[in-house]
């Protein structure tokens, strides 16, 4: 299940692509099926080294057309190790909101965004991520955790003043927000209670075969309780 709508994000066949913060990989792998060259990039090794067994699955299995490419690079997102303009179109999914230095993060966002170039920025949505922080202080307060809760304000704000103009924005992933409130209330890392186990369940169902009455359910609630937030611009020539 994808945060980011490719479609809305203009991805297709021949396109360069960076994916920062990939984690385990998952948009890195639909850009990849789509055709374009996917520069998977993180700062954690062992999730770089699965993404590249991933990547080189999916190359055997005729998953990928011909002349697409993915690699994986590792490193630090306030010094990515490319040349300024290097890619048509970035994502950078559940990412920013670890980063201390949120400002310098996407200001080399856009150094290495292509003029013309489109970017989708996710980050938590506000009112599901206040609550999650009001119910357990361990959902944030951990190395490598959340720092910060960004309003679509917020966000947008800081992505026009690094030169972007914002195109749109989108929420998702409404029926997530509850199970993160269950997971909470309980003591967020007490993920075996009974009601946490069953709502995961519906979430694997949702993931696995998305049925249309949690699509439609899903539709229904982002706007208001989307456990995400995503936000498009572009780069002006």
């Amino acid at each position: 299940m994808l945060t980011v709508d490719l479609d809305l994000l203009g991805v297709a066949k021949g396109n360069t692509l960076l994916d920062m913060g990939c984690g385990g990989g998952r948009h890195a792998f639909a850009v990849l099926r789509r055709g374009s060259d996917v520069v998977a990039f993180d700062a954690d090794e062992d999730e770089l080294a699965s993404v590249e067994i991933m990547m080189a699955a999916m190359v055997d299995a005729g998953e990928v057309p011909d002349g697409a490419t993915g690699t994986t690079v590792h490193g630090d997102a306030l010094a990515l190790p490319f040349d300024d303009g290097s890619f048509d179109r970035i994502i950078a999914a559940e990412v920013l909101e670890h980063i201390p230095d949120d400002v310098d993060a996407i200001n080399e966002l856009v150094r290495v965004l292509a003029p013309g170039g489109r970017i989708a920025v996710t980050v938590p949505a506000r009112f599901p991520e206040r609550i999650n922080w009001a119910l357990d202080d361990a959902y944030h307060d951990f190395p490598g955790g959340h720092i910060r809760i960004y309003s679509q304000d917020d966000l947008e704000g800081k992505l026009a003043a690094a030169g972007l103009r914002v195109r749109g924005s989108r929420r998702a992933h409404a029926l997530h927000s509850p199970y993160w409130w269950i997971r909470c209330a309980g003591g967020v890392d007490n993920a075996d209670r009974l009601v946490a186990r069953r709502y995961h369940d519906v979430l694997v169902w949702q993931i696995m075969k998305n049925p249309p009455v949690l699509r439609v359910l899903d539709d229904v609630l982002n706007p208001v309780m989307g456990k995400s937030l995503i936000v498009y611009a572009d780069k002006p020539r």
